[in-house]
């Protein structure tokens, strides 16, 4: 299987993250691992016989949006296929698609559920066009009508925050973010998680985890004990509590597969 992470356009880089690609052509049966990551997004798959998401085992449609990804997941696929996927800051579903982002944590939602949205024009036009990077234009002009469509009930003060805490890679306190935008906790809070479907603590040790998965699968570490405190972890005990929710292993029982 090849993959490649494709920088987003600056037309739509405000909102998208990061663009992944996957792609095989061999006739083999494929399982793709996703842990939470804290960016729903939007996924286009061309497939010969079709995408399932498990533990759930739910047949996907060709393209539809995800929400939160908290608990482990696997995409299964057999045969040929190429797989897009947007990676969306998480302040993006309500206002794109007046989705309520916690109704979709651990969900998807179907685009066909949106009145007016032309989407067997689009699949077709996707489908049809022969190259990733078309493909990848063709559904970023798609987003981009969302944008000029909604740009007004973006939430760009929660933006800043969701970016304050990547930055930090999810170790600064709440209450210091708080602080940092004027804002009480509590609304801070409030705001976060009707825009987010997670509260930005929740997201703060998503990003955590993630920046200690990321030293974990590149082996950037001696001990245990530089991943603890590298980032921002407690202690060891409290490293693999959050990893084993994150991912149903230990640290070490993942570094082993």
């Amino acid at each position: 299987m090849d993959t490649q992470n494709i920088i987003p356009d600056q037309s739509i880089a405000l909102f998208v993250k990061n663009i992944m690609v996957f792609e095989n052509k061999s006739n083999v049966e494929t399982i793709i691992p996703f842990f939470a990551d804290g960016y729903p997004g939007l996924l286009f798959h061309q497939t010969e016989a079709g995408l399932t998401i498990q533990p759930h085992g739910k047949k996907m449609p060709i393209i539809f949006l995800y929400g939160q990804t908290i608990k482990p997941i696997t995409i299964d696929l057999n045969g040929p296929f190429k797989i897009i996927i947007f990676q969306f800051y998480p302040f993006v579903l309500r206002a794109f698609w007046e989705i309520n982002p916690e109704d979709i944590n651990d969900n998807c939602y179907d685009l066909n559920n949106r009145p007016g949205t032309k989407l067997n024009e689009l699949i077709t036009e996707i489908l049809s066009s022969p190259t990733i990077q078309e493909k990848v234009i063709i559904i970023s002009k798609f987003l981009i009508s969302y944008f000029e469509q909604k740009r007004n009930k973006l939430d760009f003060s929660i933006k800043g925050v969701i970016q304050f805490i990547i930055d930090k890679k999810g170790t600064v306190p709440i209450k210091e973010i708080a602080k940092k935008e004027k804002l009480h906790i509590r609304t801070l809070e409030r705001r976060f998680l009707k825009e987010t479907g997670i509260s930005a603590k929740q997201f703060a040790k998503i990003v955590q985890f993630q920046s200690s998965l990321t030293q974990l699968t590149t082996n950037d570490f001696r001990e245990i004990s530089e991943i603890v405190y590298t980032n921002g972890f407690s202690d060891q005990s409290h490293f693999i509590r959050v990893f084993k929710a994150f991912t149903g292993v230990t640290p070490h029982t993942f570094g082993k597969r």
